[in-house]
């Protein structure tokens, strides 16, 4: 029997004792009352620091795989990381193949406030203007921007998929069809951080929140001499296409990826590469996940890095209760995962672990300080060596899953917890 059957059919038994057991402590909450809107982050991709070398004078084509379609767009551009500003000549949108720089329909004009020049501040962001351009679920979509004169590039490192550069000096190529201009291959993405999709019928967006295991690792291994780069295979893509498979119109969502790889929950771990201090989950809080729109539930899945660099379990908590506090001031739904396993880890670090799993499954309910569990530890863990990762599921490294294992994460969700689609369950779109 594979593992993915008894994992839906432990997390739907859970549904019940998640809300049952969390009724009394949140009657203390405001209970989550956001009315629908009609927009919502259906990709995202926050950055964490600047690419290698400058732009200068040259386009950039970005491809987002869009969890849920609307009828119209708008687009995210972050300078978060950046000492100068950053201009932008001109910016479009065009549906894309995903499969290279070519565009696969016309290019739509983006504009901002209006205008379609713009210049964001050294730590700043824009938004752009709604553009006019029907997309579909699980279609992808090329962001183009021209950058004017030399500026870092913020980009999100690991995007597990091909982007595109213009060379340099070869100014704005946002209307080319064609993808010849563009030469240079990356593997990260630059500048633009989300995608949002005009949709009335979705029910609300979760956002995954956490460090590698969340940002992908591992997902484009499909075994022994395969990859499937740019093939959309994490886990909160296959979740995303389950929510649209399984769930009637009316409850799909769309699901938006925060994780960012390295990160901790807890802020001053001290064995933290100095490359990603200031990037613990309170510190970008704000900025990847709460300045998202149509959020109603978040899916946490930190503290792997917490304990490799040397935090107690203590110090994780803190973050954990911190972090929930004020996702619900928002009004957001907090869905928790203990701790996955890690065979480095020593054994002071794996009693740390088992306090961390002891705190979120109190209840069912992280002990009354979120609203149900994802037990992603009884999804990856080896059967014998519960220490480790199921061998099945091992990238090779023993800290993240192959294609099968992303794919066992999202089979293990609970639609019905998550939704609230049973009569005892209050979900994030109960």
């Amino acid at each position: 029997m594979s593992r993915a059957p008894w994992a839906l059919i432990l997390a739907a038994a859970l549904t019940c004792t998640a809300t049952a057991a969390a009724a009394g402590a949140q009657e203390s909450r405001a209970p989550h009352t956001s009315p629908r809107t009609a927009w919502h982050t259906s990709w995202a991709n926050p950055p964490h620091g600047l690419a290698p070398a400058p732009l200068r004078d040259q386009s950039v084509r970005m491809i987002s795989h869009l969890s849920q379609g609307g009828d119209a767009l708008r687009i995210r551009v972050q300078n978060t990381f950046g000492t100068s500003p950053l201009t932008l000549d001109a910016a479009t949108v065009a549906p894309s193949s995903g499969k290279d720089a070519a565009l696969a329909g016309e290019p739509r004009t983006v504009t901002f406030d209006g205008r379609r020049k713009v210049t964001v501040p050294a730590g700043g962001e824009v938004w752009s203007d709604t553009v006019a351009m029907t997309t579909r679920t699980q279609g992808d979509v090329a962001v183009s921007l021209a950058v004017s004169g030399e500026a870092g590039a913020g980009r999100h490192e690991a995007a597990f998929r091909t982007n595109y550069l213009s060379a340099p000096g070869s100014g704005d190529r946002t209307a080319d069809e064609s993808g010849t201009a563009y030469t240079e291959k990356v593997e990260s993405t630059y500048l633009v951080s989300a995608v949002d999709v005009r949709n009335k019928k979705l029910a609300g967006t979760l956002v995954a929140y956490g460090s590698s295991v969340v940002d992908g690792t591992g997902s484009t291994n499909c075994g022994p001499g395969c990859t499937e780069l740019g093939n959309n295979r994490r886990w909160t893509d296959d979740l995303a296409r389950r929510a649209d498979r399984e769930l009637p119109g009316d409850r799909r969502f769309a699901v938006a990826n925060a994780g960012i790889i390295g990160t901790t929950s807890y802020a001053d771990c001290p064995g933290t590469p100095e490359q990603f201090r200031g990037l613990d989950s309170l510190a970008r809080l704000e900025r990847d996940v709460l300045s998202l729109h149509g959020v109603r539930g978040v899916l946490f899945y930190y503290g792997t890095n917490d304990l490799a660099a040397g935090c107690d379990a203590a110090q994780i908590l803190g973050s954990y209760r911190e972090t929930f506090a004020r996702l619900h001031a928002a009004g957001i739904k907090v869905y928790v995962t203990p701790i996955t396993p890690r065979p480095g880890y020593s054994d002071t670090a794996n009693r740390e672990r088992h306090t961390v799993a002891g705190f979120v499954r109190k209840g069912s309910d992280c002990s009354g300080t979120c609203d149900g569990v994802l037990d992603f530890d009884q999804v990856l863990k080896d059967p014998v060596k519960p220490n480790s990762i199921d061998p099945a599921y091992d990238t090779g490294d023993g800290v993240h899953v192959n294609v099968a294992g992303q794919q066992a994460l999202a089979d293990f969700v609970s639609l019905p917890m998550v939704t609230g689609q049973t009569p005892c369950a209050e979900g994030v779109f109960g």
